[in-house]
């Protein structure tokens, strides 16, 4: 097993960040920690019924289940500022507030382009993709490829994807990484 950091920001949705997740690192997992907090929870509780949704301030207290390239199924349990404690089914739609901090176990064998960077821990190149996108999925490929580690985070708003980042500064997109790699300026991400 290998330990994926996930960090979110606000407005970012936890289910589908999940769901990218699952799907970048092509292996099953499983949630082992969260701590963050939630603006909107959607949710399904047991039985009939649709999914409920409400808004406000809320607590995680605990995330659990399985995260995979096929999907995520994942329980949920939080509070809000009565400390009543609410759960079920996590559903999209589910919004951070203010960050929420995840750590997923991969049950797969470490790809080198995965690991933290040996100096510094914490790899320099975070990059923001979306599922079913050909640009997104050859900037993947291509810091696989070349040994860099990265980190997977939330898109932004605007703009389409891949969104590159090196040591937290936006450089642009594939066109822009793949330019980079052509002056020979990754190497030194390794």
């Amino acid at each position: 097993m290998r330990p994926v950091p996930l960090k979110l920001g606000p407005g970012s949705d936890l289910h589908r960040s999940l769901v990218q997740l699952g799907r970048a690192q092509n292996a099953p997992g499983f949630v082992l920690g969260v701590v963050g907090n939630l603006s909107q929870v959607v949710f399904q509780c047991p039985g009939p019924g649709g999914p409920t949704v409400l808004q406000g301030d809320f607590e995680i207290i605990s995330l659990q289940g399985t995260v995979g390239p096929e999907g995520v199924h994942l329980h949920l349990s939080f509070s809000d500022g009565d400390c009543q404690v609410w759960g079920g089914h996590l559903e999209p739609g589910t919004l951070v507030l203010k960050g929420a901090d995840l750590l997923v176990g991969v049950l797969a064998e470490p790809a080198p382009a995965d690991q933290p960077s040996p100096a510094t821990g914490q790899p320099r190149v975070a990059i923001a993709v979306r599922p079913g996108c050909p640009y997104s999925a050859r900037a993947l490929r291509m810091l696989r490829t070349l040994g860099i580690p990265y980190t997977l985070v939330e898109p932004r708003a605007e703009g389409s994807v891949p969104q590159v980042f090196i040591d937290g500064i936006f450089i642009g997109g594939y066109d822009a990484l793949a330019e980079r790699h052509g002056r020979g300026e990754l190497a030194g991400l390794r």
